[in-house]
Order: structure tokens, then C-alpha cells, then sequence
């Protein structure tokens, strides 16, 4: 199991098993995927809920003890196993089925069966590919809190994994995208995916490189997957008036270099939060969850969205702290970083 014992210190150690009771299923995990995001909040001490308490019934960040108190146990939810063991009761798995889900990094888990329904992997797919339905939906929920249109431009800011699936997602949607960031290795990404134009943002302006390539309208929509308070500044900049930006990206702290007085208010944006507790509501009678993951899959399956060119790096789990220090220090080398447990 994968422990971050403070911030900037993670290392596997040894767990105690036990077999699936009435309604549980025991899964093998093949490969765990490391969240650039959420994960590395946690691994740098800068997520929240290491911070603050979170109230449920208020749904407010409150002074006190924090909701999660290093070490840190059980985090990551982009993992993909075979199902070795049922316990009683349990129907719809016949075992040895390649499954995904969120059970943390760690070799095995004991899973309720019901947490597993709808989660197998296609027959022949190649397991790898699960580690993606879960930070997909990430990226499918903000292309539909987007509302895309065919025919218009969608800017999409952060070419990290999320960032890269938006931009195949909305494209997808009928729109011509235009991919953002200072990382070199992931805008040459971007490009491959279908990206139609990719501007980095190190060389200069995006929002004035949207406007020329938009006639100096400005993007449809944008969409913001960096986390980052300037770079959403930016992405405001990058709308056109009275165009919509969704707030995707887990931006941590303070959010410096976000000026609402500027181009926020003058242009009437409207910002939408997008995050992957809940769909849109417009369409939560219709979608879930698992309807998001599971479109993942299947386009996957269909040939239309690539998955496994994401993947930069898949490492032992006895190397997981290289793993987390590539992603925290050395970005520019790394996509999507997958733990392979033996």
C-alpha cells in the first residue's frame, strides 16, 4: 500500500489482507494511476482537507482539525484489477473479470460488489486502459458543464491528462479546439490528438493569440483544467463576451493573479464550476457517474478517443517515490504516470 507519511514523503509499505465477506469482492490490482492533481495536493501538504475541516452538513472548509491527518493512507482512485475472490452472495461476477474503480494504491483490495457493478473491462481490452474511466469522467463532466456546440471554438487551458481528454472530448463535440500550455512534450501531444492549434503560453499572451486566431472574438467556450489562479486569469482573458469558462482544475491556495475587476466583469463572463462530486443538473436525470465512465470506455472501445498515448511512464509500485517526485518536479517529462503492481 502507498502511504504519503507527511508532505513530500511517500513510500509503500506492508498491509494486512483478508479475504471478501457477504456482498465483497477481493481485487487484484494490475495497475494503479497516479493523479497529478488531487494526489499531488496531497503529497505537497496543499489540498485542503490537510488544511481544514470540511463540514458535510454545511459543505464549508472550517478551522480545526483537518478532515485527513497524515500519514495518508488509502488515496488514488484511478486503479484497474482482476477479480480473484467473491464472497457470498455476490452475483454478476464469475471472477478472473479485469475491472476498474478507486481503491487506493495498493496491491489488493476488498471491494463491495455493488461499488464494481458496471465496471468491467470489455473482453481483449487491454487492461492499462482502466486506469483512465475515472480521471476521464473528470474530463467529460467539464465538456458538458461546457455546453459545446458544433462549430464553435473551445480553448482548452492545461494539457495535463484531464486537459488532453477534454481536448479530444470536445472536439469530438464538433468544435475546433485550441490546446494551452508552457509544457512543450504536452502541447506536440495536443496536436497529435487533434488539437487545432496548441499556444504556449511561455511565449507570450494566449488571450491574444486566441483573439487573432478567432477574428478577435475570443473563444466559445473555455475550459480550465490548470489549477492555477493566473492561468484561469488568462483563460477569462481568452473568452469572448459574454462566453462561459469552466473552472475544472483543483486550483490550491490563494488565487494569485486572478483580477475579476479586468476582462471577468467588463466581458460578463460567466464562470461554471465543474466537479466530478455531481454531473450538470440539467442532466442528472440522465447521467451519472458511472454513465461518464463508462462513455470512456466505450468511446475508447470505438476508436475514438486515444488513451494510452497519455501514458509517459509505468513504473514498479516499490518505485512509487520516484514516481511522485517525477510528477512533482519534472512535469515538462511526464503525462500520466501508472503504478504496475506484479
Amino acid at each position: 500500500m502507498v502511504t504519503i507519511r507527511a508532505p513530500g514523503d511517500v513510500a509503500l509499505h506492508e498491509y494486512d489482507e483478508r479475504s471478501p465477506n457477504t456482498g465483497e469482492v477481493l481485487v487484484r490490482t494490475l495497475y494503479s494511476g497516479v493523479s497529478a492533481g488531487t494526489e499531488l495536493s496531497a503529497f505537497r501538504g496543499t489540498n485542503p482537507y490537510v488544511r481544514k475541516h470540511w463540514d458535510d452538513a454545511l459543505r464549508l472548509f472550517m478551522d480545526g482539525a483537518p478532515t485527513f491527518a497524515y500519514p495518508l493512507e488509502g488515496w488514488g482512485y484511478e486503479q484497474v484489477g482482476r477479480v480473484e475472490a467473491l464472497g457470498d452472495d455476490v452475483t454478476g461476477f464469475a471472477g478472473g473479470e479485469i475491472v476498474w474503480g478507486a481503491w487506493g494504491h495498493r496491491s489488493a483490495a476488498v471491494v463491495s460488489a455493488s461499488r464494481l457493478e458496471g465496471r468491467v473491462l470489455p473482453v481483449g481490452a487491454r487492461p492499462l486502459c482502466g486506469v483512465f474511466p475515472r480521471i476521464g469522467a473528470v474530463a467529460l463532466n467539464a465538456v458538458l458543464d461546457a455546453d459545446v456546440h458544433v462549430g464553435e471554438t473551445v480553448a482548452v487551458f492545461g494539457q495535463g491528462v484531464p486537459g488532453l481528454l477534454a481536448t479530444q472530448l470536445a472536439r469530438l463535440n464538433g468544435a475546433t479546439v485550441i490546446a494551452v500550455d508552457r509544457l512543450p512534450r504536452r502541447l506536440a501531444l495536443a496536436r497529435t490528438l487533434g488539437a487545432a492549434a496548441a499556444i504556449d503560453t511561455s511565449a507570450g499572451s494566449a488571450a491574444e493569440t486566441i483573439r487573432e486566431l478567432t477574428g478577435r472574438r475570443g473563444a466559445d467556450v473555455v475550459i480550465d483544467l490548470t489549477g492555477s489562479g493566473e492561468a484561469l486569469h488568462e483563460a477569462i482573458r481568452s473568452a469572448a463576451y459574454a462566453a462561459r469558462v469552466v473552472v475544472a482544475g483543483f486550483v490550491q491556495g490563494e488565487a494569485m493573479g486572478l483580477w475579476l475587476g479586468e476582462e471577468f466583469h467588463h466581458n460578463r463572463i460567466e464562470l461554471v464550476s465543474s466537479q466530478i462530486a455531481n454531473v450538470p443538473a440539467r442532466l442528472a436525470p440522465r447521467w451519472t457517474t458511472l454513465r461518464l465512465e463508462r462513455t470512456i470506455v466505450e468511446l475508447h472501445e470505438q476508436g475514438r478517443l486515444e488513451l494510452e498515448a497519455l501514458v509517459s511512464h509505468v513504473l514498479p509500485a516499490e518505485r512509487v517515490a520516484e514516481a511522485f517526485r517525477l510528477l512533482d518536479e519534472r512535469p515538462d517529462d511526464a503525462v500520466q504516470v501508472v503504478l504496475e503492481f506484479s
